[in-house]
Order: structure tokens, then C-alpha cells, then sequence
């Protein structure tokens, strides 16, 4: 079992590194500093509204560049009956969702995380706000991967689903991004801490939310 998981883990990386046609781990990324870039020419070279303002762009940013990915999270393996194969040789559509969720989150959430760096300087934070952003990212980004993967998993193989995909997920990330970017204004400990948290619970439903609606899809 452990090495069934493995190999499909490692699958899993390759394929969302790569994307295909539906583009790899680099078009979120790129989107994600194209809203920072875009911020400052829409509200003027006013350095102080930058800092006070730029934390919470830098969240919007990261929740609308996680809709990107969506569509090529589930679908095109539902599609290929992936999760057929992998149900004769003895794994679970929730053993595969969690697979999903570590593979989304280290080739979405840590590109992404590395690019909040220039985007943080583009939008003038300071050294402390810069360190408050990073621990909100690290922790409520792996709540915004599961949340992503139950979304596609719930979505999948309904007509519409990648436009609905994303009218899903921004509602339901609205926790994270509460927390997330009110840590900023919060002195950082309790918010950050409330976004580990919400991203603990996300991390703990969404296998089995993804993993019975894929089942229910393949019926």
C-alpha cells in the first residue's frame, strides 16, 4: 500500500509540474505577481497605503490564483479512468485525494510562496510585515490546497465544472483569507494561529469529501 501511494504521489508531482495543455505550476505563480505588480498602478505610488493595504492584496492574490489550477486536479484523471486502474490494484479514491493534496500543495503553494517575496517588496511591506505574511502563507496555504482538490473532486465531471470550481472555492476560503490576512493587523501570533487551524480541519475533511465524490462520479 505505502509504496502504491508513493508512485502515485510521485505521479502526481510530474503531472501538475507539467500541466500539459492546461499549463503547469508556473501560469498561478505568474498570475500571482501579475496582481501585485497591477496594485500599486491602480492606487497611486502612496508608499504608506502600500504598506497598510499590501498584505491583504498579497492573500487576494494567492486565493485568485488558486482557482487556476483546478480544472486539471481531478478531471483529466476521471476522464482517463486513473482512478479506476488504481482501484483494481487495492487504493482508495482517498488515499489518492490525500496523494493529491501534498502533490497540489508542494507544486502550487511553495512556488507561490517563494514568489510573495518579490511581491511583498513590489508592494512596500516592511521586514516584520514581510515575516507575518510568510508564517500566514505557510500556514493557511495547505488548508487552500485541500480546499482546491475537494472542490475539483466535488465538480468533477459536471458540465460547467471548472467555472463552477471557482465560484466554490472563493466563498469557502474566505476563513482562511479572514485569518490569513487579519494576522497582519493582529499582532500575528493569534491569526496565524486560527489559519493553521482552519487549514487542520480542511486537510482532515477534504480526503474523504474528494475521495467519495470521485467514487459517486465513476458510479
Amino acid at each position: 500500500m505505502t509504496a502504491l501511494w508513493v508512485q502515485v504521489f510521485r505521479r502526481d508531482i510530474a503531472m501538475l509540474l507539467t500541466g500539459g495543455r492546461r499549463g503547469g505550476a508556473g501560469l498561478p505563480v505568474l498570475f500571482f505577481l501579475a496582481v501585485a505588480m497591477l496594485y500599486p498602478f491602480a492606487v497611486g505610488p502612496d508608499a504608506a497605503l502600500l504598506a497598510r493595504s499590501g498584505g491583504g492584496i498579497v492573500w487576494v492574490a494567492a486565493l485568485l490564483a488558486a482557482i487556476l489550477p483546478l480544472d486539471r486536479l481531478v478531471e483529466p484523471d476521471l476522464d482517463a479512468g486513473f482512478f479506476d486502474q488504481w482501484a483494481i490494484r487495492g487504493l482508495s479514491e482517498e488515499w489518492i485525494m490525500a496523494a493529491r493534496i501534498g502533490a497540489h500543495w508542494l507544486t502550487f503553494a511553495v512556488p507561490l510562496m517563494a514568489a510573495a517575496l518579490p511581491a511583498s517588496a513590489l508592494l512596500g511591506l516592511s521586514g516584520e510585515q514581510v515575516r507575518v505574511v510568510m508564517l500566514g502563507l505557510l500556514a493557511g496555504t495547505p488548508g487552500l490546497a485541500a480546499l482546491g482538490v475537494m472542490v475539483a473532486g466535488i465538480t468533477a465531471g459536471l458540465r460547467g465544472g471548472a467555472a463552477l470550481s471557482g465560484l466554490l472555492i472563493v466563498p469557502l476560503a474566505i476563513p482562511l483569507l479572514i485569518f490569513g490576512a487579519g494576522s497582519l493587523s493582529s499582532g500575528g501570533e493569534g491569526g496565524i494561529a486560527l489559519t493553521g487551524a482552519v487549514s487542520l480541519v480542511l486537510l482532515a475533511i477534504a480526503p474523504f469529501a474528494a475521495g467519495a465524490a470521485v467514487r459517486a462520479a465513476r458510479d
